[in-house]
This record gives structure tokens, C-alpha cells and sequence, in this order.
């Protein structure tokens, strides 16, 4: 029988007219957010929720701070992601990433203006920090047509005035994604255009106190759906007919009611799918006695990414000896790696120490060590020393930044490829593994 979560009051009857991260105690606001079942599972579990007034100020002082140190005007924001970070709202995020219809300016003096959906401005007013909605900064060619040109330079007019009131008339101006035609008309006002992402990424690569807890939130509540996932994987497997995509629904639909966004992959795959990795999950039958392996790649509560992999052996037997050496080596690999984490160290020092895979996995090894995470993946890479560019990453670790340390274990012409994951917090003395999900024990030798 399936019991399915309502959420049928508009308020939580335990609080008075905020809930316990500061948004308003009320269903019907506008900002997404958790849902009920998420409070519930994280007051169970004794979490700490994130206060958001606090992380979306920490978020804005800390664009304006990199903006002001690089001598910038403002910095124009026109990826879905930056925007999120900088304004912590959203509108239509999959749609607006191929199709640019919102921009912010964040201006030197710390003002914000947001461009949204010509109707719907009404989507960042819970935010005081964001000062403004206008409209009309939609400069693509299906919305614009021949006159995309027109619109750009109406923009960018806005821009020098906004510029000339908050940012001291100063006409270095950083941009993220900006369109083709905007950044001509921009250039046309006098302005120099700076590299956007070198400031954004760097802004967003070191987590406030409550974005870590947004975190811990945000990947409890993504473990608790790796378990329905697992637990429909291994009871319906094994009665034949169930599907990679029957499997990986879950995980979207458990996030879904958790209150998360969305999935950026579909990195799901069984058996001799796994290898070579990267193939997408599809309606391949799982048979029973074999690997499933997936790396979540979840936008879940908060907004916040959730990047873990895990592999698990599915079935009544056990699972062969060159799986399970694999498996062992896999762990021993970002466990080894995890280890050389602790504010000071250089990403290169990191690639130079890495644990080494065994010659077999070198070829389909994967693209990197370790990523940055925080709403997506982010900076900094840190890649093998065979994949490593000089001068690309000369940068410490600080405190706070967290990372994806991870291994593509796949034999070279093999059957089956070992995906793991764990998603780590750098800590004032050293780090520390937010990742709960434990490695399968058939495939760690433990059964």
C-alpha cells in the first residue's frame, strides 16, 4: 500500500509567525522553499536550520566586497545561478538557462536591481536587499526577434545610469553571461567589460555559517531520498521488469517532495552500462546480480547541490572478487584524497599528493580530484596531475570553501565501473565529510 505525504494546513502550528529559518510560516508565500515533510525529517534528526536573512546578506556583502577590491562598478548577473546566489530567487530556472530573460546589477555601493519576466516581478520582493524589479532585460533572438539590438541598448542606458548613481560612474563593469547584443551595446556606452565568472565563483567558493547548514539540510534530505531510491531498487529489482528510469524516478520524486529543484544529470546506469561511464539512464531492465551506479547531481532544498555517487550491488549473490578489489580501491582513493584537506593547501599540492589508481583505471579515470559545490558544481577544479594546466588553479583552500571528492574506478575494457562520492567541508583544522550515505557492504567484502 502507498501512503502518500499531504501537506493540507498552511501553517505549522509549532511556530509562531516565522518557521525556524526565518521565512514566513505560511504555504502560500512566494519564495519555494521546504516543504512540511523536510521540517519534519530535519527536526527529527536534530539539525540546525539555516537563518535566510543572514545567508542571503552574507551573500550580497560578499559579491559586493570582490567587486569593490577589483575597483569595479557593478557586476551584471545574467546566469540563473548567480542570480539565485545573489538574490536567492527564482523564476523558471531550466527554461531561463537557455533562454536569458532575468539580469541583476549589483552595484559598488551594494545596490541591486533585478530585470525579471515582464510579468512577474513580484518574485524577488521578499528580499529587501534586491531594491528594484524593472523588466527588459530579455535579449533573446526568439523573444526579441530583429529588434533584440533595441532592446540591448535601452539596457545598457538603464545600466550607465544605474553605474553613474551607485557605482562612482565607474565603467569597469564585470559580467557573467551576458548576450551578444548586450554586450555590444554596453561596450557601445563606454563601459569595459570584466570576466564576471572570475568574480562570482570566487565569491560563491567560500560558504557563511548558514550555508553550510543550508547544506546539512539540503543533504540529509537528499540521503533520505538515496534510500527510497535504494530500497525500490532492491525489493522491485529482483521481480524483474523494473527500469534505470524507473529507478531514478524516485530519486527526482523524493526530492521533489523535500522541497528540491531538480536533477542537472541523468548519471544512472546498470551493469555493462556503468562502463564505459557517462551513458545516460534509459529503459534498460535491471537484472538481478548487478551494479548499479549514479551520481545524484541534485539541486535540492535551499537551492543547495547535493553531488554524491554511490554504486550498489543489486541481488541475491555475491558480487565478484574484481568488483569488490575495485570497490575497496575506490574508497581507499577518495578517503586518501579526503585526508589532505585543511585551509593553506594549495590545489596544486593536491594533485601532486593524490592517491594513485591502479593502471587498469587510469584511461577512464575521471575528469577531476575534486570540484567546488554550493548551488552547482562550482570552482575550484582540482585535476589529476596528467589532466592538470599550469597557473589555472594557484590558489589556498580556506576554510568553509566544500568539495566533491570523487572517483570514476572503471576498468579498461570491463563490464562494470565503480562511481563514489562524498561531498566535504573545509574546516578551520582540517575537514569534514558531510556525506552519511554508507558504501555498499556486498561490494566493500562485508557480506
Amino acid at each position: 500500500m502507498n501512503h502518500h505525504y499531504r501537506d493540507t494546513r498552511k501553517i505549522d502550528p509549532r511556530f509562531g509567525t516565522t518557521l525556524p529559518d526565518g521565512s514566513p510560516n505560511d504555504m502560500d508565500r512566494v519564495e519555494i522553499g521546504p516543504t512540511r515533510l523536510a521540517f519534519d525529517e530535519w527536526e527529527t534528526a536534530g539539525l540546525v536550520l539555516p537563518n535566510l536573512d543572514a545567508m542571503r546578506r552574507y551573500r550580497w556583502e560578499r559579491l559586493t566586497r570582490h567587486i569593490v577590491e577589483r575597483d569595479y562598478g557593478g557586476l551584471l548577473m545574467t546566469d540563473p545561478l548567480n542570480i539565485r546566489y545573489a538574490t536567492d530567487s527564482t523564476n523558471m530556472q531550466l527554461w531561463n538557462t537557455h533562454n536569458p530573460f532575468r539580469a541583476v546589477l549589483l552595484c559598488a555601493d551594494g545596490y541591486m536591481v533585478m530585470w525579471d519576466y515582464k510579468n512577474s516581478p513580484f518574485l524577488s520582493e521578499f528580499n529587501p536587499l534586491v531594491r528594484e524589479q524593472r523588466s527588459g532585460a530579455d535579449l533573446f533572438y526568439f523573444d526579441r526577434g530583429d529588434k533584440v539590438g533595441d532592446a540591448a541598448d535601452r539596457l545598457a542606458i538603464e545600466i550607465k545610469d544605474l553605474i553613474a548613481h551607485h557605482g562612482g560612474g565607474n565603467r569597469r563593469l564585470a559580467a557573467d553571461k551576458i548576450m551578444m547584443h548586450g554586450l555590444r551595446s554596453l561596450e557601445r556606452q563606454g563601459f569595459e567589460i570584466m570576466d564576471g565568472e572570475e568574480v562570482t565563483e570566487k565569491a560563491r567558493s567560500v560558504k557563511g555559517p548558514d550555508e553550510i547548514l543550508a547544506m546539512r539540510c539540503a543533504s540529509h534530505a537528499c540521503e533520505v531520498a538515496m534510500r527510497r531510491m535504494e530500497d525500490f531498487a532492491r525489493a522491485d529489482v529482483p521481480k524483474g521488469g523494473v527500469s534505470e528510469d524507473d529507478v531514478w524516478a524516485v530519486l527526482h520524486a523524493e526530492n521533489i517532495k523535500r522541497g528540491g529543484e531538480w536533477l542537472e544529470t541523468r548519471l544512472l546506469t546498470s551493469g555493462p552500462r556503468t562502463n564505459p561511464w557517462f551513458q545516460e539512464c534509459g529503459g534498460r531492465i535491471i537484472q538481478n546480480n548487478e551494479i548499479i551506479a549514479f551520481d545524484t547531481d541534485l539541486v535540492g532544498s535551499y537551492g543547495i547541490c547535493v553531488d554524491i555517487s554511490r554504486t550498489w550491488w543489486i541481488g541475491d549473490q555475491k558480487p565478484r572478487p574484481d568488483m569488490i578489489y575495485t570497490m575497496q580501491h575506490a574508497v581507499e582513493h577518495i578517503q586518501t584524497n579526503m585526508e589532505m584537506l585543511k585551509p593553506g593547501v594549495m590545489i596544486p599540492e593536491l594533485t601532486a599528493g593524490t592517491h594513485v589508481l591502479d593502471d587498469n583505471l587510469q584511461k577512464q579515470k575521471y575528469g577531476c580530484l575534486m570540484h567546488g559545490v554550493g548551488l552547482c558544481d562550482e570552482w575550484p577544479l582540482v585535476a589529476y596531475p596528467d589532466q592538470a594546466v599550469e597557473g589555472a588553479y594557484d590558489y589556498p583552500l580556506e576554510a568553509g570553501m566544500v568539495l566533491c571528492v570523487e572517483v570514476l574506478a572503471s576498468p579498461e575494457d570491463g563490464d562494470f565501473s565503480i562511481k563514489l562520492e562524498d561531498q566535504v567541508l573545509v574546516t578551520e583544522d582540517g575537514f569534514e565529510n558531510l556525506s552519511k550515505y554508507p558504501f555498499d557492504p556486498a561490494l566493500m567484502g562485508q557480506d
